[in-house]
């Protein structure tokens, strides 16, 4: 099967529709304070009822688990990507599938860190300090090395250029872009989108 893509950031309808057009498996919304693609959970039901069937994921940094619990009831996530310092602790006993976000901090082990983490799924993003993703750096694909494939989910930098490389070297699960399909942060450009999709399914 073709590696998966998810397109993250989304913040109107009108991107959501064009990301599940172009053939995008999941669709990604932010609820990170401070993030230029924030949206409220009431923009993210929108976004919900204008895709039924295709998964909704909800990023957090960091926080509180009701607070993260209430959004995905109200909004109707199908998962949770915490991209923040979460503990494994933190990460356990959620009854939505869940991504832990793992930056490639130098120096940092991520094989045994991953391993650490009881979620469905780890996805490995480039390091830049103070910034939880969406920074438009590339991933040296090395970081992800040896994480279990059907764990993995690529993301850091990732272009429509530069996605199939990626997909041969690693053979993820899935691929995840934010800032590489956009005009401006938070708005998508859909034949950049369209491009990417096709170019990472073709790998």
């Amino acid at each position: 099967m073709s590696v998966r893509v998810k397109i993250c950031g989304v913040c109107t309808v009108a991107d959501a529709r064009a990301a599940v057009a172009a053939g995008a498996d999941f669709v990604g919304v932010n609820f990170v304070p401070g993030s230029p693609r924030r949206i409220a959970p009431a923009r993210a039901r929108e976004i919900a009822a204008a895709i039924p069937g295709t998964p909704l994921v909800g990023v957090f940094v960091d926080a509180a688990r009701a607070e993260v619990e209430d959004i995905a009831a109200a909004v109707g996530l199908a998962m949770l990507q915490f991209h923040g310092e979460e503990s494994p602790e933190y990460c356990a006993g959620w009854p939505w599938r869940t991504v832990k976000a793992l930056r490639a901090r130098p120096g940092t082990p991520l094989l045994a860190l991953a391993a650490r983490y009881p979620t469905d799924f780890v996805l490995v993003d480039s390091f830049v300090p103070g910034v939880y993703g969406g920074s438009g750096v590339a991933l040296d694909p090395e970081a992800a090395a040896g994480v279990p494939p059907a764990r993995l989910f690529v993301a850091g930098g990732l272009l429509p250029d530069t996605v199939a490389e990626v997909v041969r070297r690693l053979r993820p699960f899935a691929v995840d872009v934010a800032s590489g399909v956009e005009s401006r942060p938070g708005e998508k450009d859909h034949a950049k989108l369209a491009a990417f999709v096709r170019a990472a399914k073709a790998a």
